[in-house]
């Protein structure tokens, strides 16, 4: 019977890893999918998952620039403008998290891993770098990695919902299926709380597609 479950869950986790586990919320892989405007985005992430002062018009209109490059697929020019924003303000956590959110665009994910790192390392209460990192390494399966990950950045917020639907993506190709749909049901709960539709939208077909699989299985 288990090893009927484990495709199931693997086919299901997989068509939905460009949705949820690549969230542009986070805007590691925004190309993947188009629900918010870069701009938008980083205003809303930061509210939602990151708790921080406000920055400097200089290093905004910097990141606005970069965001506008990403959102016309001219990556090249966005990693430019970041690289420009960090020489300049080399302390600047943020602008680290979204050099690592473009090299990962550019399949660069080792080297997204380290700008993810170096934002940790200015300010360790980075979610948003600890979800990125999660994020390079779901894209390359590696799933343990990626849960400890998602659960580095729950340790900082744990109403952070895109890092609880990432990480139940994780668990349950981990074959961790409780947990994941455990996961799965906080994420829902909190996505509801913000009115965020497309996200309810998303976990709810989950949830009803990893129920059918069981009364498939029990049949």
């Amino acid at each position: 019977m288990k090893s009927a479950v484990v495709p199931t869950l693997r086919y299901i986790t997989l068509s939905i890893i460009t949705t949820i586990a690549i969230s542009p919320l986070v805007l590691a892989h925004p190309g993947k999918v188009a629900v918010n405007s870069p701009e938008r985005v980083n205003n809303k992430v930061q509210k939602l998952a990151q708790f921080g002062g406000s920055q400097p018009e200089e290093r905004s209109q910097l990141i606005q620039q970069a965001n506008a490059l990403s959102s016309q697929g001219d990556f090249t020019g966005a990693e430019e403008n970041l690289r420009k924003l960090i020489k300049k303000f080399p302390r600047y956590a943020f602008g680290h998290f979204e050099l690592g959110n473009v090299l990962f665009r550019q399949d660069q994910a080792e080297e997204a891993i380290k700008a993810y790192q170096e934002a940790i390392r200015l300010n360790s209460n980075h979610a948003l770098a600890y979800n990125g990192i999660g994020i390079v390494y779901a894209s390359q399966s590696r799933w343990e990695e990626a849960i400890t990950a998602y659960r580095q950045a729950l340790e900082i917020n744990p109403n952070y919902a895109d890092a609880l639907a990432n990480s139940a993506v994780a668990l349950l190709q981990s074959n961790q299926k409780n947990d994941g749909i455990a996961a799965l049901e906080k994420a829902l709960d909190i996505f509801k709380s913000q009115s965020r539709n497309e996200r309810v939208f998303q976990i709810e077909q989950i949830l009803q597609k990893l129920k059918t699989s069981d009364e498939t299985e029990i049949s």
